[in-house]
């Protein structure tokens, strides 16, 4: 009983001291994540591209750096969430950037959906220089960003991840470990996998409610609260009837979550041909020049093949 109220007094003195954040990749669900932690008492310290974009930010108390190092050159813990595999790279490995210009023991927290084996090297080489390195990507889209609802799936070692609750708490409400380094990402891949094949199905069925002359939304009324019900559906399918396709989500963003996963999956001789088929689909949007739309405009595929 001892052992455990003194383990508890020395976790949270800990927690205590994690004060200043820096935060990089200040976008859709980014800056909704800046402010979460904010209103949760931390010191944000951010760095974007183009200071424009996070001016609002600014205002409301972020504190903006020119560079990168500056940005994490004093913070207890910097949380990455930007696009691409490429882009987590460059803000970790890039000369004078993370790796370099962090604090000796400072929590490094990559919330990207990214390559497991990617984070898998951050967390390597972060060991190495004395940082606490986790993986932790997140689902819940735009509107769980804004709730501080966010589902956050976390990966490295479990002391890391019990000292780094209150960051987690702050921007989500199922916060749950996932095991070693890269299982974050894994975890966050099997969400995409059947995100893709629960998205299609709604889209799909839509399209034939649509050909048979229904009323969609009767149609959806009629069937969001039996088996058929989702969260896709839920969020989805009110936008796509009103040909809402702003992007909570981008759809660039999705694809390359699905390559992530049927990449991870051919190593593992593992054959996903729903999501071969849905990423083939959006593939195509892509090409006709929709990648920064929602993943909601799928529905366009379906359309545009009842046209021809």
């Amino acid at each position: 009983m001892q052992r455990n109220e003194k383990f508890i007094i020395t976790d949270t003195r800990r927690n205590n001291h994690m004060k200043k954040i820096g935060f990089i990749g200040v976008g859709i669900m980014g800056k909704s994540m800046v402010r979460n932690l904010m209103k949760a008492g931390f010191e944000l310290h951010i760095y974007a591209r183009t200071r424009s974009k996070v001016e609002d930010v600014i205002s409301e108390g972020a504190i903006f750096h020119e560079t990168i190092a500056d940005c994490v050159k004093d913070c207890d813990a910097v949380i990455t969430i930007v696009g691409f595999p490429v882009d987590v790279e460059e803000v970790y490995f890039d000369k004078g950037n993370i790796l370099d210009s962090a604090k000796e023991g400072a929590y490094l927290i990559d919330m990207t959906t990214t390559s497991p084996m990617l984070d898998q090297k951050i967390a390597e080489e972060g060991t190495k220089r004395g940082f606490h390195v986790l993986d932790a990507p997140v689902t819940g889209g735009d509107t769980g960003a804004k709730a501080g609802t966010l589902s956050i799936l976390v990966g490295g070692s479990r002391e890391d991840y019990e000292a780094c609750i209150p960051l987690f708490k702050a921007m989500g409400t199922n916060i749950n470990y996932q095991g070693a380094a890269g299982s974050g990402q894994h975890a966050k891949l099997a969400n995409q996998i059947m995100i893709a094949g629960t998205l299609s199905g709604v889209c799909e069925a839509l399209t034939y409610a649509k050909a048979k002359g229904l009323d969609l939304q009767t149609v959806l009324n009629s069937v969001s609260t039996g088996a058929a019900g989702s969260k896709q559906l839920d969020t989805f399918g009110p936008k796509i009837l009103a040909g809402d396709y702003a992007p909570g989500f981008f759809m660039k963003h999705f694809i390359k979550d699905m390559k992530l996963a049927l990449t991870e999956a051919n190593m593992s001789n593992i054959s996903l041909d729903v999501l071969s088929q849905v990423l083939a689909n959006y593939e195509m949007l892509q090409a006709e020049g929709y990648g920064n739309l929602g993943t909601q405009a799928l529905i366009k595929y379906y359309e545009e093949e009842m046209e021809e």
